[in-house]
């Protein structure tokens, strides 16, 4: 009987405290009861944002790869080189054939004094046919890439996305695939007249279509993932899923494509002026130089008329196989960190 007392003077006593509790809380004011937070943004951008970039990361990433950063620079430099050549002081036109104070050519005079890198056989400067040359080879080489970037990047999409479109597309890829490619360089350069235009239709008249079919194969992979899936489900247009959805993801291949491209196309201006189909000898070229170069090869004193333009297209093509490379690998998402 104690006990129970007890327990029930206990229970009144905190159902007092608890009574005594709530007046004393009714009788606070709202503006005591609550309070707003301080809004610190320095802390929200750290716990609610991220700050990765692709790009920014991407440019880290190529960054570490010292040999292809000093090729790039290297290259930055010879091209900027190759267009201010022209307009410096004491420069030779390339076409000019230059002759003495007797009226006689300069013919395959040596490098040094005078001529930097000597004249030819018929008194030109070598030193500024070589930069027009490169001048010449580099914009063939991009208008080549990006024509064949621009049509194989559109086709291959189509291609690997449209499911209608593939069955036509891969017919018309079979047909163009097993027509040799020097066929066609030989065939477009002898049926149409020599020149810049020429070479660069010939070049991009069937290069494309292995962009394409890459591109192609690239889209089958991830055409049927569950982002693309959901986005089609949402009712997204075709054309947005392709922009936004599955070009991005190829940014690395199709650089790397391109990187090739440029080098593939300068040596195929070099074969075909090899073979006497490329570009009038009155167009300096990369093509044009070796050409001429190659039937002095049997006289060792006039070897530096092959050598010097040679060493230009090994550097270029190296360069940007490296180069191409190496930011394949930095636009690659799986190597940011």
């Amino acid at each position: 009987m104690k006990q129970f007392s007890y327990r029930h003077t206990k229970e009144s006593e905190l159902m007092a405290n608890l009574d005594a509790a709530a007046k004393e809380q009714a009788e606070l004011s709202e503006e005591e009861l609550f309070s707003f937070a301080e809004f610190n943004a320095a802390e929200v951008e750290r716990t609610g944002y991220s700050n990765y970039s692709y790009w920014r990361s991407t440019l880290r990433a190529f960054l570490k790869n010292k040999a292809a950063v000093a090729l790039l620079a290297l290259l930055v430099l010879l091209l900027l080189f190759t267009f201010i050549q022209p307009y410096l002081p004491g420069q030779y036109d390339p076409n000019e054939i230059i002759n003495d104070a007797s009226g006689m050519q300069y013919r395959n005079v040596p490098p040094g004094g005078q001529f930097l890198l000597g004249t030819n056989s018929i008194g030109q400067d070598l030193w500024a046919r070589i930069w027009a040359g490169t001048r010449t080879s580099l914009f063939i080489g991009l208008v080549v890439a990006i024509v064949e970037a621009l049509i194989g990047i559109t086709v291959g999409v189509i291609w690997g996305y449209v499911r209608k479109a593939d069955v036509i597309l891969t017919e018309i890829y079979n047909i163009i695939d097993n027509i040799p490619n020097t066929i066609v360089l030989i065939l477009i350069s002898y049926i149409l007249k020599p020149g810049i235009k020429t070479l660069i239709f010939a070049m991009c008249l069937t290069g494309w279509i292995q962009m394409a079919r890459f591109i192609r194969n690239q889209i089958l992979i991830i055409r049927d993932r569950d982002y693309n899936v959901a986005s089609r489900c949402l009712g997204t247009p075709t054309w947005k899923i392709m922009v936004k959805n599955l070009l991005p993801y190829l940014v690395s291949v199709i650089m790397l494509r391109m990187a090739l491209t440029i080098p593939g196309a300068i040596g195929s201006e070099v074969f075909v002026t090899y073979i006497g189909l490329g570009l009038p000898v009155d167009v300096p070229s990369l093509g044009n130089l070796i050409n001429e170069g190659r039937a002095l090869i049997t006289s060792p004193a006039l070897r530096y008329q092959l050598l010097y333009p040679t060493i230009i297209l090994s550097f270029v093509t190296i360069s940007f196989y490296i180069i191409g490379n190496a930011f394949s690998d930095a636009a690659d998402p799986k190597n940011h960190v």
